[in-house]
């Protein structure tokens, strides 16, 4: 599959429950009035759900977004398929390095679907370009240190992101301790989009945490 020119990566909210809730805010409620402000993807990454758990989380959201919104399952093929074969709109998944080989999610998850992986080497680059899975992005990073994802590599920074960002043909979103600061540098470094976590998900108001992250992609030169 091609990435559909159609998919907007700039703003994308990866959710953590934890977080929410920390902040006050249920998950559903975050993801609504992000995507209220401007996000444009989410992708449901939830470490610590059961599967029928992560799948009435899937089922919800999906639900809830509008059809222009790409809604991305992390990880979990299985919830993903459960998802569809329910006729829940659920647009892709996003693979992480230990995750199932790309070719094999791609067997199983269908041509039309939206495939991503991380990466954070140029080795990992080149072997998603060559992939016969087809993968339509990458996420890079970290770009900075982050609390969110325990198995995260070593920081970047801006310069090592652009510098890889520029060595793929496929679209790159940054991800790692993403801020408003960023996302300029980012997008004039040759960003796709930037995923956010904490940054909407514990913010006071996350549509406005997104409005202002949106605002900032849009007037970035």
């Amino acid at each position: 599959m091609s990435l559909d020119s159609s998919l907007d990566l700039s703003l994308y909210l990866v959710t953590d429950t934890a977080l929410a809730t920390a902040a006050g805010h249920p998950i559903l409620t975050v993801v609504r009035e992000a995507v209220a402000g401007g996000v444009t993807v989410v992708q449901l990454r939830e470490k610590n759900a059961t599967a029928r758990e992560f799948l009435d989380l899937v089922c919800r959201v999906a639900e809830a977004v509008p059809d222009e919104v790409a809604v991305i399952v992390n990880d979990r093929v299985d919830v993903f398929l459960a998802a569809r074969r329910l006729g829940v709109p659920v647009d892709g998944i996003h693979l992480g390095q230990s995750d199932l080989p790309p070719a094999l999610a791609r067997e199983l998850i269908g041509p039309d679907a939206v495939l991503g992986l991380s990466a954070s080497t140029p080795e990992q680059l080149i072997e998603a370009e060559n992939d016969p899975g087809a993968i339509d992005y990458v996420g890079i990073g970290a770009l900075h240190a982050t609390t969110t994802k325990t198995d995260a590599p070593r920081p970047l920074g801006l310069e090592a992101f652009a510098a890889l960002a520029a060595s793929t043909r496929l679209p790159a979103v940054a991800i790692g301790g993403i801020g408003r600061a960023d996302i300029a540098p980012l997008r004039r470094a040759g960003a796709a989009g930037a995923a956010v976590v904490s940054a909407i998900c514990s913010a006071a108001s996350p549509g406005d945490a997104a409005r202002e992250l949106a605002s900032e992609w849009r007037n970035a030169r």
